[in-house]
């Protein structure tokens, strides 16, 4: 049984990225970040092997606590993040909203892997698949704005890149993983495709990367984006 870490687990594409490993046979450890939110995903207990872990990705100590009480990983998906504030422009950047979107987004996820690091090496896959987007592409950034999401977004894009750098010759497979424009709280009710697609295509992706992806950007339906 392969056993796996999904952040931000209680909703949208993490939650169905949880439910549809569950179906694979995976042994599945989501976190939650509030009891209030975490009911959906304590429903799929019924549909598989899931252990559930109320965590706050961004209290470290709790993050040390987590690793504590895990077994060895064959895979990390750090999807939890936080757009932030919507609709602002130019002159009307939020400095602490910033702060708080990098935090989530960027530092969180690295520091994530450096925790988690003893138990995936454990395992048998040592894959990490950072959940990017491709606003966060300097090549697809052809209209501006929207400061804080995507350069938190590029960012964690420069991240994936550093760590396959740094892990790929220990058997690490490391990815930017761009979801798709999703029918979530985030991604609005007008968006393209809903997250059980998105889910299905990104475990795909991860399925059959190998080391030679290792530090690559790719789409939900397998194509490769630029940086």
């Amino acid at each position: 049984m392969n056993t796996v870490l999904v952040t931000g687990a209680n909703r949208g594409v993490g939650l169905s990225l949880a439910e549809q490993l569950l179906s694979k046979g995976w042994q599945v450890h989501a976190t939650y970040r509030s009891e209030d939110s975490a009911d959906k995903l304590k429903s799929l207990a019924d549909k598989g092997d899931l252990i559930c872990h109320r965590l706050d990705i961004t209290d470290y100590s709790a993050v040390s606590s987590l690793v504590d009480v895990l077994p060895s990983l064959d895979l990390l998906i750090n999807n939890a993040g936080y757009y932030g504030p919507k609709g602002y422009g130019f002159g009307h950047t939020d400095v602490e909203e910033w702060r708080k979107v990098f935090e989530v987004n960027t530092i969180a996820p690295l520091k994530l892997v450096e925790a988690l690091y003893p138990k995936l090496h454990l395992g048998t896959l040592k894959k990490i698949a950072c959940l990017s987007s491709k606003v966060g592409s300097m090549t697809e950034n052809t209209s501006g704005g929207g400061y804080i999401y995507r350069s938190s977004k590029a960012a964690l894009n420069s991240v994936v890149k550093s760590l396959s750098n740094d892990l790929t010759n220990d058997g690490f497979t490391v990815l930017a993983l761009h979801p798709g424009w999703v029918q979530t709280e985030m991604g609005g009710p007008n968006a393209l495709i809903d997250t059980a697609t998105s889910a299905r295509g990104l475990i795909e992706v991860i399925e059959h990367a190998t080391t030679a992806n290792s530090g690559e950007f790719i789409n939900y339906d397998g194509t490769h984006l630029p940086w």
